[in-house]
């Protein structure tokens, strides 16, 4: 009996140091997973339940390894937190500050993807490439972006600063900042330069198709009155 409690206590304080050792080294990307997932009780649940830190623990540590050239076992890592996860980031990639992937089954990020700071993914969005040509050939990324759940950015493009890709959108060409894509391919529309995902509310997103009818179903309208 005393050998069993010895046994649980040395588990529950290895279990404290690695909370710990996580809270200070993930800080930045566990508070962001609590400012935009509200389902977010506590950072607890954050380090221990999030399949989304989980990832981006096992793509920082393989990143490493990538960067020492040890390109087998930084692929192992990633394959492993696939495996866990349900995630899969290359250890190529390049990823910034506070970065959130929410839910995230089915994400897929490329080997040369960039991703600047405070960007979230949701489930099922990839950033991937196109053909089989060397270099860079996946997206970058900006600051502050949000990527929608089944969005797919293609390609060696630049997504802009503040910007939101709507759900299921496809998106194969340069997005400017402050805009919102829509639809497959993806047609753009400017949000007033203002950030988009303060509130996250993918409801009210602007499509520029619609707009477009709204306001001739409008201007004949008007004409119709003035005959």
């Amino acid at each position: 009996m005393f050998c069993f409690l010895t046994i649980l206590l040395i588990l529950l304080l290895i279990l404290w140091i690695k909370v710990l050792l996580l809270s200070l080294l993930f800080y930045g990307d566990i508070k962001a997973a609590q400012k935009r997932d509200p389902a977010a009780k506590s950072f607890l649940e954050v380090i221990l339940l999030y399949p989304g830190l989980h990832a981006l623990i096992y793509y920082r540590i393989a990143h490493v390894f990538y960067r020492m050239k040890l390109f087998l076992l930084a692929r192992l890592l990633s394959q492993m937190a696939r495996f866990f996860t349900g995630i899969e980031i290359h250890p190529g990639a390049h990823i910034g500050k506070r970065f959130f992937i929410d839910h995230g089954l089915g994400v897929v990020i490329g080997e040369t993807s960039i991703i600047g700071d405070d960007v979230l993914l949701y489930q099922g969005s990839t950033l991937g490439g196109t053909g089989i040509i060397q270099g860079k050939r996946h997206p970058t990324i900006g600051n502050n972006v949000v990527v929608g759940a089944g969005a797919k950015v293609l390609g060696n493009i630049e997504i802009g600063d503040n910007s939101y890709i709507g759900a299921n959108a496809v998106v194969i060409k340069d997005v400017p900042a402050n805009s919102t894509v829509v639809g497959v391919p993806g047609r753009i529309t400017k949000q007033d330069g203002k950030k988009i995902d303060v509130s996250l509310d993918h409801v009210h997103v602007l499509d520029p198709i619609m707009q477009s009818i709204e306001e001739l179903q409008d201007r004949v309208k008007e004409l119709e009155k003035n005959k």
